[in-house]
């Protein structure tokens, strides 16, 4: 298909995101840009990220809505740990052709999800490079920030994982390179978005620590440990995908699986332990898999794949 620097979709696209503009968070005017006007006066964060190369396997697949999954997960997920409300987010489409009708699914599951969550999307670009494989949906999100809280591990805290839906959107370089043309259904499954019931659970109990299990897996625990360490042991009752012994098959290392993949856990918060058990009573798919201790900032692990202890 030859690549039209006109764009005849962007008409289409404009009109598929003005039906986000109506939100509890900000007025939105159509100009050259789209100028919009916060109604509230609190902190706030952005957050970038996109699904790198996993979108060499939704593209092949057509899998757009998982994509689109993905993008939002990767930025909301990270925006729950610093408690912020998404309100608005800005959109860059990176495709290997120009191809107007994924365009336009991609837009419009984006615009189904947005208005799910009252996020108006007030820009973006699409840029389409003939030297890539895959397509990326790389999102700049902000949100807003009520009560500035520290995020932070507490000695004799309890760790509640909530399970992963496979492998998210991290890992999938060491994916291509084990399995190199193959493709699973697992590799298109998209990534749970964690930040709606996280900002149920933090307005009810006392979380002092969480984390987004992404890039560099739970190695990323120590971003925000002071003093203690992580003692992390799973739990019986977690049963992740088949996808990550397959992996492990693979030669991988204990080490490296917890260093690169989430292992069956997405995220993980430390609570007071009462809180810990009633959270998992009442949360579908949250478990206690360990605890925090008085230490000197290093992360434990039981490995789910061996009789190995590793430490991080």
């Amino acid at each position: 298909m030859t690549y039209n620097p006109e764009k005849p979709y962007k008409d289409q696209i404009l009109g598929l995101i003005k039906k986000t503009w109506k939100t509890r968070y900000v007025s939105v005017y159509e100009g050259t840009y789209a100028v919009f006007k916060r109604k509230f006066a609190y902190h706030e964060v952005d957050h970038t990220d996109g699904i790198g190369t996993k979108g060499v396997y939704h593209w092949e697949a057509r899998t757009l809505k998982n994509a689109v999954l993905d993008a939002l997960a990767m930025n909301l997920n990270d925006l729950a740990m610093a408690r912020a409300t998404p309100y608005k987010l800005q959109c860059h489409l990176i495709l290997p052709k120009d191809d107007g009708k994924a365009i336009l699914d991609i837009m419009k599951n984006l615009v189904a999800e947005c208005k799910k969550r009252d996020i108006a999307i007030t820009g973006g670009e699409t840029s389409i490079q003939n030297n890539i494989r895959g397509l990326d949906i790389s999102l700049t999100v902000s949100g807003f920030v009520k009560e500035k809280r520290k995020n932070q591990f507490r000695a004799g805290d309890v760790l509640v994982g909530l399970a992963s839906s496979g492998l998210h959107s991290n890992g999938f370089t060491t994916v291509r390179k084990i399995f190199g043309t193959k493709r699973y259904q697992e590799f298109m499954e998209s990534t749970k978005i964690y930040s709606d019931v996280i900002s149920r659970l933090d307005e009810k109990y006392d979380i002092h620590g969480m984390m987004h299990i992404t890039g560099g897996a739970y190695t990323k625990l120590k971003g925000i440990m002071r003093n203690v360490d992580v003692i992390i042991l799973n739990s019986h009752e977690l049963k992740p995908q088949p996808i990550f012994k397959k992996i492990y098959s693979k030669g991988v290392s204990d080490i490296d699986m917890y260093k690169i993949f989430n292992c069956g856990i997405g995220f993980v918060m430390s609570v007071p332990g009462n809180q810990a058990i009633e959270i998992t009573s009442k949360v579908k798919d949250a478990y206690i898999i360990g605890e925090v201790a008085s230490g000197t900032n290093k992360v434990r692990i039981n490995s789910m794949f061996s009789d190995r202890r590793i430490i991080f």
